[in-house]
Parts: structure tokens; sequence; C-alpha cells
């Protein structure tokens, strides 16, 4: 007997047993439908993050992106409503854009499937007015058009909201990342900029 198997041995006879895993598996955790969504949680989380919310209504949505990419040039979805539009930007339609058209584009302009309070989390899963992913991942700015409605309490209500096939792109606030000597660094993995419209 090596000194390795004894000292184990010793450690198994003084610890006993492995303890009985359970038959079943407690599953009384929180699940959909459970509260009610709170926008000024939401917000507060986005802010949190370092996005910027802006609260208006559907006629005001062109003048308040207007306000954010106006005068500049931006890429759009294929499905995504005109008049959300102002006429004060120049739209790029995303016909199949290569990379370099994409990433020339100041910023883009997309709905979203739904939204999460508790955590800040906006979810796009390629719907007509969210378009490819890539998109929303090249231009410096991000404007993301959300109704009220489309806001959940909860993960598990956005999960039960989301067709788990399409691809779902989960966003809490700009890109960034804090991996570098903990300084976060803010553009990493997409826009640096993050703007909501939340439509009320």
């Amino acid at each position: 007997m090596t000194a390795r198997e004894l000292i184990l041995g010793r450690l198994r006879a003084a610890l006993g047993g492995p303890e009985p895993v359970p038959v079943e598996v407690a599953r009384d955790y929180r699940g959909a439908g459970s509260v009610a969504a709170d926008l000024d949680v939401f917000v507060g989380r986005l802010t949190d993050y370092r996005a910027t919310v802006h609260r208006c209504v559907d006629a005001d949505v062109a003048r308040t992106v207007g306000g954010v990419l106006g005068g500049r040039q931006i890429v759009v979805p294929p499905g995504l409503p005109g008049h959300w539009l102002p006429d004060s930007v120049t739209v790029v339609p995303d016909d199949d854009l290569g990379v370099e058209r994409i990433a020339a584009a100041d910023g883009v302009v997309t709905g979203a499937a739904v939204a999460v309070a508790e955590t800040g989390t906006i979810v796009l899963d390629a719907g007509p007015d969210q378009g490819r992913r890539l998109i929303t991942l090249l231009p410096d700015v991000h404007v993301c058009v959300l109704r009220a409605d489309q806001v959940v309490a909860t993960v598990p209500d956005a999960l039960a909201r989301v067709d788990p096939h399409r691809p779902l792109t989960w966003i809490s606030g700009p890109s960034a990342t804090s991996d570098i000597e903990l300084s976060r660094v803010e553009g990493v993995h997409g826009p640096r900029n993050l703007h909501v419209v939340l439509v009320l």
C-alpha cells in the first residue's frame, strides 16, 4: 500500500459513506408569470449598464431616433416599421450587406423580441424588425425600439415567449468587458452605445 492510498483510506473512513442522492429534484423555484414586470426596475438596470433609455409614445419614436442618430447613416433590418425612422437619417436597408458596409454605418435601429425587467436584458431573435445578428454588432450605436408590453418580469417569463429554435441574442447594456486588468472597456464585442426607446 502506498502512502497516497493510506491517506485516502483514512479520509474515506473518517468521512463515512456518501450521502444518499434524493430521488426527486425539487422544482419549486419561481416560474413564468409569478410576478408582474416593473418598468422602473427595467430602466434602472439599463441605466446601471450605461445604456441610455428614452421613454416616448409611438408617434414620437422617429423624433427620438432622430435625436440619437440624426444626420447619420444607419443600417436597418428589412422589416423595421418605416414610421420609426426620421427623414434626418440616411437609411441603408440590410439586404445581405457585406461586413465592410455594415461596419461603415454610424448606427443600427432594430426592434426586439422581449426584454427582462429583473436583469435589464433585451432579447433579439432575428425577427423581421431585428434582422441578422451581424447588423447589431458592428455599428457603434444600437438603437433598440421596445414596446412596454414586451417587457416581462423574469428570465423564465422571457423564455416562455421566445422560440428556442431561433437564434437568440441576449443584450444587457452596451458591449463591455473587464477582462484586461479589471478595467472596463466598451465596444469589444459589439456597439459601445446602446439606446433603448421604450414605447409606452
